[in-house]
């Protein structure tokens, strides 16, 4: 009985998810305002005149500086005299971008990607609101060009690219000093970190001081999709060294050119980091970003009850994937309370890999009840591959974090499979629902192994090969619809586009991009004031993704929105993961909503709070204060 009520209780919260919007738009009108932010309408003190304020990006306006601002700040007779709006200046960057890019010829599939990075870059660099504004205007567009899949390609060039200084980097020459050196950073208030190590970009591994591009391209996303205040982002990238032998040897290297530390060493460089950030910004999200298996798990559970931090990688891509498995099932027009029936096969057993597994086995187990029969009898359903074959409980060195999945020998033989059984050999005699890559490792999911996906005893078989960037994903659209046919739900980690079928018949290339999870987990547990990032917050940001597709969308086979929707998604995200830091205790508020505020709001209100304390790009007055 109380398995029942407990699935129950599961279907009406995702039912709810569903309704969220229509209910909010239906009280929007009659909702209390006493929660709007005013801070887009105030006047901005600056410190600065003339040619300083011309070149600060965070202030500088171009063209669009009005006269009695050219006045007060001494700028008069430093531009052209016809003042431009927004959308002039838009107009003539949009001019000046397609006139440029396609004078280059420097990327891997698209040929101008390098050149349109360069020139949003330069941008970047002199005006940040336009910047933010054309980003967010055509964010379908240049999504992929400031994140995946094209920050991996600027990572692996970025000694060479690198122009300004964005961002800060703590280094293992650093130790001892880090207290003091995050007051050079000119912000008095931070809301977001992104850091990374360097030692696992996306799948092209070490690129050692270049990763801080990721943080970069990650917050770049937290502007604009989540509208997290841009002079209140940092990127930081923490060298402490790097074992990619070219690296090692290239003398145009910006970074240290000494091995990694390991061990205690390494510890006590981020430990340093953390205490550093937390001191001088108490409130503060710290974001980990592209650190490398060995230890995403190990920094996540050092950190995660003492600060407000989560790995994107982990958790992110798992609230992603668990958002597409329930999509999945939607689309098989079963209930979501199925899934834990589900077969999944998963290929890789990395941070990301181990990350999906552990969060799919804690949603089935919930659903089950949440006993620990419940949680053993969730692990039986996950089959997972990695480069050595299947993993099972008779290998030696398993992996820690991949040993609670390893398979026991009596279940594979009764499966027909052997110790070390491939990819394909498992396919095959598993008959999977869902087969899921996070490898890194282009083209795995060979015609062999599609062709063994043709067994599954789904009536509508999942394949998400989620690999990142473009060229390591596990298969292309075009290769699983050719050999799969039209009746299969297709979700990749890279951008791709809908594959026509013919006859009318369009293959849905839906995009399991962290970019719909991540900048509303970060918004949600700044605009709480939790003192965690918790389970329960991860797992409604997931729930809200799964159920944000109409059930039209969902069984055309479209499980994720599209990229033009983030702002929308993010908004909802946030909101679900403000409710249950409410839900759990955990919110203590953000600026003047306290926490017996926050409590008082119903959803529709919770919604219009997290709207109206979201950055939109506009320029502020600006008014000369001196020092």
């Amino acid at each position: 009985m109380a398995n029942f009520s407990h699935q129950m209780r599961l279907s009406s919260t995702l039912l709810r998810r569903l309704q969220q919007r229509v209910a909010a738009a239906a009280v929007n009108s009659t909702c209390s305002r006493n929660f709007t932010t005013t801070e887009g309408h105030r006047p901005t003190i600056v410190h600065k005149r003339s040619h300083d304020i011309l070149h600060d990006p965070w202030f500088n306006k171009g063209t669009a500086f009005s006269f009695t601002e050219r006045d007060r700040l001494h700028i008069r007779g430093l531009l052209p005299p016809n003042v431009m709006s927004f959308e002039q200046q838009i107009a003539r960057f949009m001019a000046d971008l397609k006139r440029l890019e396609v004078q280059a010829r420097d990327g891997p599939s698209d040929p101008y990607v390098l050149a349109k990075w360069r020139i949003l870059n330069r941008l970047h660099d002199r005006n940040e609101t336009l910047y933010y504004k054309v980003l967010m205007e055509n964010i379908e567009e240049y999504a992929p060009i400031v994140y995946t899949p094209t920050v991996g390609l600027v990572c692996q060039k970025y000694s060479g690219l690198f122009r300004r200084p964005r961002g800060m980097y703590f280094s293992a020459e650093d130790r001892g000093e880090m207290m003091s050196m995050v007051y050079n950073w000119p912000a008095d208030q931070v809301d977001m970190i992104v850091v990374t190590d360097g030692s696992r970009i996306l799948g092209l591994g070490d690129l050692g001081v270049q990763g801080i591009g990721i943080a970069i391209g990650k917050l770049d996303l937290y502007v604009a999709a989540a509208g997290i205040n841009p002079q209140r982002v940092l990127p930081v990238m923490i060298d402490v060294g790097t074992d990619n032998e070219n690296l090692l040897k290239d003398p145009l290297y910006l970074g240290l050119q000494e091995r990694r530390l390991d061990g205690e060493e390494y510890l006590e460089v981020i430990d340093e980091f953390m205490e550093a950030v937390f001191t001088r910004w108490p409130h503060v999200i710290v974001q980990f970003e592209d650190f490398q298996s060995k230890w995403a798990f190990k920094l996540l559970q050092r950190y995660r009850n003492n600060y407000r931090m989560f790995n994107d990688d982990v958790q992110g891509t798992a609230g992603v994937a668990i958002a597409g498995l329930l999509g999945a099932v939607r689309a098989q027009g079963r209930p979501m309370i199925d899934f834990p029936k589900m077969k999944i096969v998963v290929a890789g057993a990395g941070s990301a890999g181990i990350g999906v597994l552990n969060a799919a086995r804690k949603t089935m187990a919930r659903m089950l009840g949440n006993t620990e029969i419940a949680f053993e009898s969730a692990r039986s359903q996950f089959w997972v591959v990695d480069a050595k074959g299947l993993i099972t409980e008779a290998r030696e060195n398993v992996d820690p974090d991949a040993r609670p999945f390893a398979r026991k020998i009596k279940e594979i033989e009764r499966q027909g499979l052997s110790e070390g059984a491939t990819l394909a050999e498992v396919v095959h005699q598993v008959k999977p629902d869902v087969l899921l890559g996070l490898s890194a490792c282009g083209g795995l999911f060979s015609k062999e192994v599609l062709e063994a996906l043709k067994h599954s005893t789904s009536t509508r078989a999942a394949i998400f090969p989620m690999s990142n960037p473009t060229r390591n994903a596990e298969c292309t659209p075009e290769e699983a619809f050719s050999i799969l046919g039209d009746n299969i739900i297709f979700a990749s980690g890279s951008p791709f586009k809908d594959v026509d079928l013919g006859n009318g018949h369009v293959g849905h290339c839906n995009q399991a991009n962290n970019m719909f999870l991540f900048p509303g987990i970060g918004l949600g547990t700044l605009l709480s004031g939790s003192r965690i990032v918790s389970d329960g917050m991860l797992q409604a940001a997931a729930e809200c993704l799964a159920a944000y597709m109409t059930e039209e969308e969902v069984l055309k086979g479209i499980i994720y929105p599209s990229i033009s929707r983030i702002r929308d998604i993010t908004k909802e995200v946030a909101a679900a993961v403000v409710k249950e830091a409410i839900e759990e205790d955990l919110a203590e508020g953000y600026r003047e909503m306290d926490s017996r505020e926050l409590r008082k709001l119903d959803e529709a209100q919770i919604s219009e709070f997290v709207e109206n304390n979201m950055w939109s790009p506009d320029y502020p007055t600006l008014i000369y204060k001196k020092d």
